[in-house]
């Protein structure tokens, strides 16, 4: 139950509190006065949109906020599920606008996002602005209805899931099938690249070995003179190194005894000498090995010359990224050769779920059809005592060709206020006041199957005068009993006089504006506000005696 709100900086509201009570409660006032403000307050509440124009001149934020009541509504799995902070007993839900666009929301003081906020909000409060009734002509609305009234949520869920697991491998299947005509227009072109890569037979390391064999088969000559050069020099009887270098250790050996840094160069001299000689020798038999061989070099280059090729061709730079296309594209063709039997595996399990959800939707077409015949007699009833004495409503079942997200079901609310006229489109033929009590009988339904706290309707009287207000003031003020809360804006004096609890919203000039307010009246200002409702702004004896016992009725 809403417990109280706090508004700071909406529109022509500077700030105002003001605490609700359970029960039928109205709200009046003038045109203009501010009460369609309140009620976009409220709205941020419960996850509408917000608009920065919404602030008030001046101000750098607004702020709504609001305390409601939920110890006896059962909510701790809600918020569970939904990740919010369970208080016991008490929920509060505050929004805040910024200047510069940004918006806040807060559950319990603890940030939340607007989707939070939303879903709790629709657990707690249902704002009926005069717009909700053109839902009255959205199918999706009539569902919702139905399937509220209906009770259905266990075979809803049942069904819901089904089908989704049956779109998702409709979905799937598509995909699959696309992608296989696709891959067998592309599966010879597939075969070729994997047929060539794998005829290639490509070797990690293997073109940096190629690479460097050509090197030194292009150079074979070079090389080979420069070896022998090498080794003349080292060992040739004309300039001997390792000859002249093992002299040179003979000579420091025989003054090694008198001279002392002799020892050492001869050490060194020794390691240079096994140094030399290891190298005479690896050059000798470099100089053996290394042959000028046309062919090899042949082969070598075509080799290089194809890797290079595929390189270009595939956009690759290395052998190691070739070969690892290579098995990309034998799993594209494996991939091929087996979506035949995924194909046929989805086609099964997509027909045996299309099974599975039309016997679900015909359980859930059998609870509907219950409850549509159940409805026809409520409304019946709700209609009948409103002014409408001949009304015939009818919710039509319409079974679909095909399943969507709600069933195999399309409804529709037919109506007809007139004696042996035709059942048609509620809303194509109702007029203004048919079709306000048309929604207040539907609320008043739907506020007895679901356990919602707060009821809020904004002009729910349009278009109805007289006794035909009463009466729906006397659906609000059932509403209103166990223990939920039903808030009305009206302009008819028969509905203000209902309520346990009135309000009025009014306008003053100040020098820094115009401000909205509200307040409770008590029972001499509940009289002179009916009086005026009545009267309009001359206040009569005979208004106020009217009021008087439009109030004495309402305490009868």
């Amino acid at each position: 139950m809403l417990q109280s709100i706090h508004i700071q900086n909406y529109a022509l509201i500077e700030s105002l509190d003001i605490d609700f009570h359970s029960g039928f409660s109205v709200i009046t006032g003038e045109t203009g006065a501010g009460k369609s403000i309140i009620l976009g307050a409220i709205g941020l509440l419960v996850g509408q949109r917000a608009d920065i124009k919404a602030i008030r001149t001046g101000a750098t934020k607004c702020i709504v906020e609001a305390k409601f009541n939920i110890s006896s509504y059962h909510l701790e799995e809600f918020f569970e599920e939904h990740d919010l902070e369970y208080e016991d007993g008490e929920c509060i839900l505050r929004r805040e606008l910024l200047a510069s666009g940004k918006s806040r929301a807060f559950i319990n003081d603890t940030p939340a996002s607007l989707a939070q906020m939303k879903a709790i909000g629709e657990k707690l409060i249902d704002v009926h602005s005069q717009h909700q009734n053109l839902l009255l002509n959205h199918e999706d609305f009539q569902m919702s209805v139905l399937d509220i009234l209906a009770h259905d949520e266990a075979e809803l869920e049942e069904y819901k899931s089904l089908y989704k697991e049956y779109k998702q491998t409709s979905r799937e299947l598509a995909a699959l099938i696309e992608q296989a005509e696709k891959s067998r227009q592309d599966e010879d072109y597939i075969r070729y690249q994997v047929e060539q890569l794998e005829t290639a037979n490509l070797q990690d390391g293997e073109q940096e070995e190629l690479e460097q064999e050509a090197e030194i088969l292009s150079h074979a000559e070079d090389i080979k003179a420069s070896l022998y050069k090498i080794d003349q020099l080292m060992e040739s009887d004309e300039m001997n190194l390792l000859a002249v270098t093992k002299e040179c250790m003979q000579t420091l050996q025989n003054i090694a005894r008198v001279y002392a840094p002799a020892e050492e160069w001869v050490n060194r001299l020794d390691s240079c000498y096994i140094e030399l000689k290891d190298l005479a020798q690896e050059a000798a038999n470099a100089c053996e090995e290394v042959e000028f061989n046309p062919a090899r070099l042949d082969f070598v280059n075509e080799r290089l010359n194809l890797i290079y090729s595929l390189q270009q061709k595939h956009r690759a730079s290395t052998v190691e990224e070739l070969i690892a296309l290579a098995g990309n594209l034998r799993t594209q063709l494996d991939a091929i050769t087996s979506s035949d039997d995924r194909i046929n595996e989805l086609t099964r399990r997509k027909d045996e779920l299309y099974n599975k959800v039309k016997t679900s939707a015909r359980l859930l077409t059998n609870v509907r059809t219950i409850a549509a015949k159940d409805i026809e007699k409520q409304m019946q009833a709700y209609l009948v005592p409103l002014g409408m004495p001949n009304v015939r409503f009818a919710v039509q079942l319409t079974p679909r060709k095909e399943p969507d997200a709600s069933g195999m079901d399309s409804v529709s609310f037919l109506f007809s206020a007139n004696k042996n006229g035709t059942l048609q489109d509620v809303a194509s033929i109702a007029s203004g006041g048919e079709i306000a009590r048309v929604m207040l009988s539907l609320k008043a339904m739907i506020a007895g199957a679901v356990q919602l706290p707060t009821i809020i309707f904004d002009e729910i009287d349009t278009g109805v005068s007289g006794s035909i207000a009463e009466k729906m003031a006397l659906i609000m003020q059932e509403m209103g009993k166990a223990d939920r809360q039903v808030i009305s804006i009206t302009h008819l004096p028969q509905i203000a006089a209902r309520g346990a609890h009135h309000y009025k919203v009014y306008k003053e000039d100040t020098d820094t504006g115009t401000n909205s307010h509200i307040r409770p009246l008590d029972h001499t200002e509940r009289i002179n506000e009916i009086a005026h409702m009545l009267s309009g702004a001359m206040l009569t004896e005979a208004a106020l005696n009217n009021a008087k016992a439009l109030l004495n009725n309402e305490n009868l």
